[in-house]
């Protein structure tokens, strides 16, 4: 059997397969059945600035209707915050104790200010890492872009301020130039980024007239936008590549490890075929390689970047040339 051990955010995993943050990592039995399947490391279910919030609203609609001091709405607004890093400081605690493999702590953030004070919780609960799921959307009419980039920064700088354990950032594709801030983002000094975020999708219910969701689980056709990118920036950034979306089999792994990923999330797959599936993905891995003659990662990953390509122009290419035309 090949070595199909890696190397990411400075942590040893016995394999590239991450189960990202997600309904489920959200308990102890869940990771544990994971870490049987096979996976190389765990994205804990994110704790959410917005389900904070949103609690803190409800909270204070209640006590409106009888009537509030002043006070009560800092002392709320502290306690909800407190009980909820609480409950996950401790659910981090205990997958540690549950687990060997590596255990990285996730948290979504909407500001740039809730995060740093977080932070050392969760390094101090036991994370191996954290991951910044971030995401700003651009929707800011009195905001620059400049601007709005700038709120990345300043919440990176104030994290690493707080913390030893790695720190990675995930994130969308939504910026004016996207090669130039994923390398100005591994600057900072952050271990690692996760590209692509998948986000939530507004759609409309027309009979009953609301804002529902849609494409909840990504699909293998959308592996491409962060394979390319993934291929761009391999060997031009100061940190770690994990590719995630549209990882939906082993040959989709072994495209990003060849794009030069150090490790891949899935998620939507495993919801679609079980958890058992990552067996076969790590199966599918192993003969491959057994195949064409790898006995370890560090022997194929970025072969085919960019940075390593007979032909770099082919990564960069937008247009159809011959479907477009006509031809096959």
């Amino acid at each position: 059997m090949a070595d199909l051990s890696t190397t990411y955010l400075g942590l040893k995993l016995r394999n590239p397969i991450i189960v990202g943050s997600s309904g489920l990592t959200n308990s102890i039995n869940k990771i544990k059945d994971l870490e049987a399947q096979g996976a190389g490391a765990v994205v804990l279910k994110s704790l959410f600035e917005e389900e904070i919030a949103r609690e803190f609203e409800q909270v204070m609609r209640e006590i409106v209707t009888r009537g509030y001091k002043a006070d009560e709405y800092e002392y709320y607004d502290q306690q909800i915050r407190s009980d909820r890093l609480a409950a996950h400081t401790e659910f981090i605690a205990q997958a540690k104790k549950a687990v060997s493999i590596p255990v990285i702590a996730s948290v979504n953030c909407m500001y740039a200010h809730e995060w740093t004070a977080f932070a050392h919780e969760l390094q101090a609960a036991g994370a191996d890492a954290l991951e910044l799921n971030m995401f700003f959307l651009p929707s800011d009419l009195n905001r620059s872009g400049a601007e709005h980039e700038q709120l990345y920064f300043d919440l990176v700088k104030k994290i690493k301020a707080q913390i030893s354990i790695p720190v990675a950032l995930k994130i969308g594709y939504h910026f004016s130039n996207l090669a130039l801030m994923i390398r100005r983002l591994c600057e900072t000094g952050i271990d690692g980024l996760v590209l692509f975020n998948r986000f939530y999708t507004p759609d409309f219910d027309i009979d009953h007239f609301k804002v529902v969701s849609r494409n909840v689980l990504s699909t293998p056709a959308e592996l491409g936008l962060s394979l390319r990118w993934v291929a761009m920036m391999s060997g031009r950034v100061r940190c770690d590549l994990c590719a995630s979306t549209g990882v939906h089999d082993g040959t989709a792994v072994i495209k990003q490890l060849l794009a030069g990923a150090k490790a891949v999330q899935v998620v939507s797959v495993l919801y679609q075929n079980g958890t058992k599936y990552i067996g076969t993905m790590l199966n599918e891995l192993d003969a491959w390689m057994t195949r064409n003659g790898f006995f370890g990662l560090e022997q194929f990953v970025g072969k085919m970047s960019q940075a390593a390509s007979e032909n770099p122009a082919a990564l960069e290419r937008t247009q159809f040339m011959k479907y477009a035309g006509g031809q096959e």
